[in-house]
């Protein structure tokens, strides 16, 4: 029996019908023998077949001295049939249809007298293509390390006759990397408390600096939006990829990041939304960037969380777009320096402060009518391939991340990059955000203003 980290039990204590607490992954594979219906059965049969399990796959919550959410119990036998499931679309659907069949799924909670997991292989998609939307609870794993995982099942041979593999069976990839702050035991969670205690002070000094002396974007600077309600439980997702080469012109004559690039895109199109509602506020949006904390060698076999939060403006009172992409730039790279400075500790240690209103909305939701947004959305950049990959015989065509909306926090954006298209996965409060799918227009619309702006 594990203990379970603070930082990972927060996301089972916080979870409740509003707030399902997984990540998710929409998949899209193109045969590329052109034959759908059997690569779905090909498909199939691997993910069902493949009984053997890393223990981040067996885990569930367990109770330790009477309470919930202290510890993981490790399932010995896993209920395949219920963990992989087959669906099938409608007369040749397209992706509007598969995301609006994933959306269903992402908004349902995840079993806890089961290991905490899911994948739903999808038929049916025009052109004999085939989804996979795959959740996992955020509890067990971050975004990063997802996508790590399930890269790793991947090939960029087209006609490799390895075995196709499972996220959940894969081959060790060298030492495990232990990911400072992540407790195994009991004493070891016991002397990280002891220690986190120890050094508030310190992070106190450490905040008191980044207010006084690094002039960077703090929490409750964000204005009140559209966004920043209370919500429901039912979700609508929408999702698009674009060429990554159009971004990566933008950065090279402007000397940005790309990183900076795709958050001004999105500023574009957040924008754009709230004047279309008439609910553009004079004060900028403030979005909250999560930065991984893993090196490069962590694969996320681990599980467990290792992120950093950094607060940026997105100029949302600037029209012109350059000026707006500038502004961008120079709040992340004064964040970014900040981090830079940091041990892992100091910078999770600094994070927690930045999300401890955020925290205390999930623990006490009125909180989130009474005080101001800590930030206005989540934005979240996830490294992928940069070549062209292969499962089973499919190309992979599209990777559209699916995170989690809170109260206070309706909608989330996140994104990938997938050899040479930026394929972007939006997660809103179905009530709470009408027409999300027109996001995705105001994001093209965005773009295109950029490439204007600095051609």
């Amino acid at each position: 029996m594990d203990f379970i980290a603070p930082a990972d039990a927060l996301f089972l204590i916080a979870e409740s019908r509003e707030h399902p607490m997984h990540v998710g992954l929409l998949q899209v594979f193109d045969p590329v023998d052109g034959a759908g219906a059997e690569f779905a059965r090909r498909a199939h049969a691997t993910l069902t077949s493949d009984q053997h399990f890393h223990p981040t796959f067996r885990k569930r919550p367990a109770r330790l001295f009477g309470t919930p959410q202290l510890a993981w119990t490790v399932d010995s036998s896993i209920e395949l049939d219920y963990h992989i499931q087959r669906h099938a679309l409608p007369e040749c659907g397209g992706l509007d249809a598969l995301v609006d069949r994933a959306s269903g799924l992402h908004g349902a909670l995840l079993d806890r007298h089961r290991p905490l997991w899911e994948a739903h292989l999808i038929e049916g998609l025009a052109g004999d293509r085939v989804g996979l939307y795959a959740k996992i609870h955020h509890a067990l794993i971050d975004g990063v390390a997802a996508q790590r995982l399930l890269q790793r099942m991947l090939t960029n041979d087209p006609e490799s006759g390895a075995p196709a593999l499972v996220p959940w069976h894969l081959p060790p990839r060298g030492a495990r990397t232990i990911v400072p702050g992540r407790p195994r035991s009991l004493p070891a969670a016991a002397r990280m408390i002891f220690a986190a205690a120890g050094s508030a002070p310190a992070t106190l000094r450490l905040a008191r600096t980044v207010l006084l002396e690094q002039q960077l974007t703090l929490p409750f600077a964000a204005p009140r939006t559209v966004f920043n309600v209370p919500i429901g439980g039912a979700r609508r997702c929408a999702a698009r990829s674009w060429p990554v080469e159009r971004i990566r012109q933008i950065k090279k004559t402007t000397g940005a990041t790309f990183n900076d690039v795709v958050l001004a895109m999105t500023a574009g199109a957040l924008r754009s939304y709230l004047i279309a509602r008439s609910a553009l506020p004079d004060k900028p949006l403030i979005a909250m960037v999560p930065v991984s904390l893993r090196s490069d060698s962590d694969d996320g076999e681990g599980g467990g969380n290792s992120t950093a939060a950094l607060l940026c403006t997105l100029a949302t009172d600037l029209a012109d777009p350059s000026a707006r992409l500038a502004a961008i730039s120079s709040s992340m790279r004064r964040s970014k320096d900040v981090v830079r400075a940091l041990s892992p500790a100091q910078a999770v240690s600094l994070s927690a402060l930045t999300l401890s209103p955020l925290a205390l909305s999930l623990l006490v939701p009125a909180t989130v009518a009474l005080t101001s947004p800590p930030f206005n959305i989540v934005i979240s950049t996830i490294p992928g391939p940069r070549e062209p990959q292969f499962w089973n015989g499919a190309r992979l065509d599209a990777s559209y991340p699916l995170s989690i909306p809170l109260d206070g926090q309706a909608m989330n954006i996140t994104m990938t990059s997938n050899a040479e298209s930026l394929d972007i996965g939006i997660v809103a409060c179905r009530r709470t955000v009408p027409n999300v799918a027109t996001v995705l227009d105001h994001l093209e619309r965005a773009l295109g203003d950029l490439e204007e702006a600095v051609y």
